[in-house]
């Protein structure tokens, strides 16, 4: 029983995520890194990790569907994608040198910037 309940957790936390990531283009990896570690009881650093694994064909199945409805900019797509791969190893390499704590703080930072910026 204990099996089912967690696998139902964890397609529960999937739909959410990815139901975010397609509405808003991205942030499904905001959504899941609190439910991996607050519903699922992973260590903080798993459920980042976890979350960008995760996120990955989440993004690639909503990129297609963004693009095939024209709302994605063609020009930005290619540049952008190289950016964020290298940003991507960069904030892999980096994850392992910070604590938990140092990790959580600049989720939270990072979080609340974003949070201010959709307000104003």
């Amino acid at each position: 029983m204990k099996i089912k309940r967690n696998l139902v957790k964890r397609i529960t936390a999937g739909v959410f995520t990815g139901a975010v990531n397609g509405i808003f283009g991205g942030g499904g990896g905001m959504v899941a890194v609190p439910l991996l570690s607050g519903m699922l009881g992973y260590e903080d650093k798993q459920s980042h990790a976890t979350a960008i694994f995760v996120i990955a064909p989440v993004c690639l199945a909503s990129a297609v569907i963004y693009i095939i409805n024209g709302y994605a900019v063609a020009d930005v797509i290619i540049p952008a994608s190289i950016g964020t791969v290298a940003g991507g190893f960069l904030g892999a390499f980096f994850l392992s040198r910070f604590s938990s704590k140092a990790v959580n703080y600049i989720f939270l930072a990072i979080m609340l910037i974003a949070g201010i910026r959709m307000i104003f």
